[in-house]
């Protein structure tokens, strides 16, 4: 009686101690970028930054228009330039129109001004959260006669949890283009 008690026992243990097969969750790809190394805009207009190096700058429709292409994340921040006449306020109004047209799809909008006074450089970072399709945007004056503006786009469908690495590497980009924009004398 004993050794069929002992018996059960080893077996049920033996029995109990497999594995339970459990379907495991998807597995998101995980996206590592460059430490960015920044170097000189130049050019022929009114303003001046640094961009990563990882990123290439191609001229864009107009004159001091600019594409900063991140070709490795199928992103671009496109750069708009204007010169201010009499119609300050309705660059502002426009920049606002770009970012506020998006409140469909986004799900909120950060907004971060700034002001650099000893450059003269003053303006607004726009953050869009949710599935916007520019996430990023901002706008950059010195109220007198300089008015640029700049906006993200991917060349995807606007997924916020896939394009959140992309998104925020970009941010860091944008905000050191933010701290390094110079207007030229």
């Amino acid at each position: 009686m004993i050794k069929n008690v002992i018996f059960i026992f080893v077996s049920l243990l033996l029995i109990s101690c497999g594995k339970d097969h459990v379907p495991k969750p998807y597995g998101e790809l995980r996206l590592e970028y460059p430490t960015p190394k920044y170097q000189k805009f130049e050019n022929n207009c009114a303003y001046t930054f640094e961009y990563s190096d990882f990123a290439s700058i191609s001229d864009a429709k107009k004159p001091c228009w600019y594409y900063i292409n991140y070709p490795k994340m199928k992103a671009k921040v496109f750069v708009t330039y204007y010169p201010i006449q009499n119609d300050f306020a309705d660059h502002i109004k426009e920049a606002e129109k770009m970012v506020y047209e998006h409140t469909i799809k986004a799900s909120s909008i950060d907004t971060k001004s700034f002001e650099y006074p000893d450059k003269k450089v003053y303006g607004n970072f726009y953050e869009l959260k949710g599935q916007s399709a520019s996430n990023l945007q901002f706008y950059i004056t010195d109220s007198t006669k300089h008015f640029v503006t700049a906006y993200l786009y991917f060349n995807t469908r606007p997924k916020p949890d896939s394009l959140a690495p992309a998104v925020n590497y970009i941010k860091n980009d944008m905000k050191h283009l933010l701290d390094t924009f110079e207007w030229k004398k």
